[in-house]
């Protein structure tokens, strides 16, 4: 292994991930329906305190400001002719702040979906999808990302176009997949699912699991759905702070830098080894969630109840397989990145 992120995790029975991006930048002035993108040209200070908000927080990682950096995200904002340029310097800002600091710090390169649907029910064929990611990975490679960051997908056609794409860049990669939908993708894939498609990838990833979704309980028991698959490679658990709610005209969520500290904890004797936040997770949270990391001991894997009881209810009764588990209807997926 001769990957930056492969040797930190050789030394390490854990790394800690970053937080939000969406948050940290509405935060900081960026409006809704904005393209967060172009601030990576437009606002590079904000997007250097985004980042170095992380790694000061105690971030081993943190995700560049380039997840809807693809040409069918960017054309919304009439922005597609700027992929390579847009992810090249969301890379480039990343690669400073991590050069910058004294320890090892990963550059990932954030890679979202395409918002569009795949063939057959959709106009997205498989070509025209490799095309879209291999553009964004060879802007993201040019800028230094030390690996590619697959997030918040729920089309298993779409996590293979995408690991084809990095394929051709020549640039290792992790990915995860939103669980949002009774314990399943929005396009029905459950947590089992996922270890048997990552395991007959022919460009495997480094890393796997599950970012974003309903809450912090939800996507533990998805991550002890992975566990119980005996996956060969690290997993990884980047969950919401909480749960979101609409307060004075806003967007936020309950999850507490406490609470976020314990879902850490808990991630890890669940079975992950990246661990992270997403949608609502600020510095605070990571500060917390380091410290517990390093001061918590390890231990056991944790039953159902021990995570209810710590962060709160499941939002099904399923985590999508079992006999009484069915999967949901397919439907339009959406775009999120905390």
């Amino acid at each position: 292994m001769t990957d930056a992120l492969s040797r930190l995790l050789e030394t390490r029975d854990w790394l800690l991930a970053d937080g939000a991006t969406g948050t940290n930048l509405f935060n900081m002035g960026l409006m809704s329906g904005d393209a967060p993108e172009l601030w990576n040209v437009d606002e590079p200070a904000k997007i250097r305190a985004l980042y170095a908000g992380a790694v000061e927080a105690g971030s081993d990682l943190f995700l560049t400001n380039t997840f809807g950096g693809n040409a069918a995200r960017l054309k919304l904002h009439e922005a597609q002719g700027r992929v390579r340029e847009l992810n090249r310097v969301g890379a480039e800002i990343g690669r400073e702040v991590a050069d910058a600091c004294a320890r090892d710090v990963i550059v990932a390169g954030s890679v979202g979906p395409t918002g569009e649907i795949m063939a057959p029910m959709g106009s997205l064929t498989h070509e025209i999808a490799v095309e879209m990611f291999h553009e964004q990975a060879e802007g993201l490679k040019e800028g230094g990302a030390d690996v590619l960051w697959l997030e918040t997908i729920s089309a298993p056609e779409e996590f293979k176009a995408a690991a084809e794409a990095f394929e051709k860049a020549s640039i290792p990669w992790c990915g995860t997949m939103s669980f949002d939908t009774a314990g399943r993708t929005m396009m029905g894939l459950t947590s089992a699912d996922m270890v048997k498609m990552v395991g007959k990838l022919s460009y495997a990833p480094l890393s796997f699991g599950a970012n974003c979704g309903v809450g912090a309980s939800d996507l533990l028991r998805t991550v002890l759905g992975f566990s119980a698959a005996g996956p060969e490679l690290p997993v990884i658990a980047k969950g919401n702070a909480g749960i979101p709610k609409y307060v004075d005209g806003h967007i936020h969520y309950d999850g507490t830098p406490d609470l976020m500290a314990d879902y850490a904890v808990l991630a890890r004797d669940s079975g992950a080894t990246i661990i992270g936040g997403c949608c609502g997770t600020t510095p605070a949270h990571l500060e917390k969630m380091r410290a517990a990391l390093e001061e918590r001991p390890a231990g056991p894997r944790p039953t159902l109840d021990a995570i209810t009881a710590a962060l709160g209810a499941f939002s099904s009764a399923s985590d999508g397989t079992g006999e009484d588990a069915r999967a949901p209807a397919r439907r339009g997926r959406r775009r999120s990145r905390g």
